[in-house]
């Protein structure tokens, strides 16, 4: 709970009496390995904060081929936010890498978060920019490099996470197949 109340402090001020009402909103989660938090086709139930584990968002191309563009790790919130927002179906699965634990939120007691505390929609709002702003200087350097360097990229970037996330999930993310992406670990060791 204390990470989850350090990473919104970030984000805005927040007294005693607030802190504590949303920590009696959250309850925890545990997922085990390839189990999904939120499915395409159905509408997203929680917003979570990632205490220990390793999530992807992916999705299916119209070629069937399973496609991942995103991962996110511990010590930061993980929805399809604008799905569960606006309780619409979404589109992509939110599935976990590994063993996972979360701080989850219903709608309704995100809702109440929301309709609580004074000033929450400016730090949701900071979060959520902050998440899409990783989000696109993550994806933005994968559209112009050559796999080689976006492996390089990824290593750099994500250095916590290479042994923890399984190849094929890497090699989806960085648009090759999982031999190309083998090759290419071989020739760089």
């Amino acid at each position: 709970m204390e990470k989850m109340i350090e990473y919104i402090l970030r984000f805005g001020n927040l007294n005693k009496q607030q802190i504590d009402f949303i920590e009696s909103k959250a309850t925890v989660l545990e997922l085990r390995k390839d189990e999904y938090f939120s499915e395409a086709g159905k509408v997203p139930k929680y917003a979570g904060f990632i205490l220990e584990g390793v999530f992807r968002f992916c999705y299916y191309n119209n070629k069937g081929t399973e496609v991942t563009h995103f991962f996110v790790d511990e010590n930061n919130f993980v929805n399809d936010y604008q799905k569960f927002t606006d309780r619409a179906t979404a589109s992509e699965y939110v599935q976990a890498v590994t063993d996972a634990k979360l701080l989850v939120f219903s709608r309704k007691d995100w809702e109440d978060i929301a309709n609580t505390i004074i000033d929450w929609d400016k730090i949701e709002t900071k979060i959520l920019n902050k998440c899409l702003t990783e989000a696109i200087e993550r994806r933005s350097p994968l559209i112009s490099e050559d796999a080689t360097t976006r492996y390089l990229s990824f290593i750099e970037k994500f250095p916590a996470l290479v042994n923890r996330i399984p190849l094929s999930y890497i090699a989806s993310y960085l648009g090759i197949t999982q031999q190309s992406l083998s090759r290419i670990r071989k020739n760089i060791r």
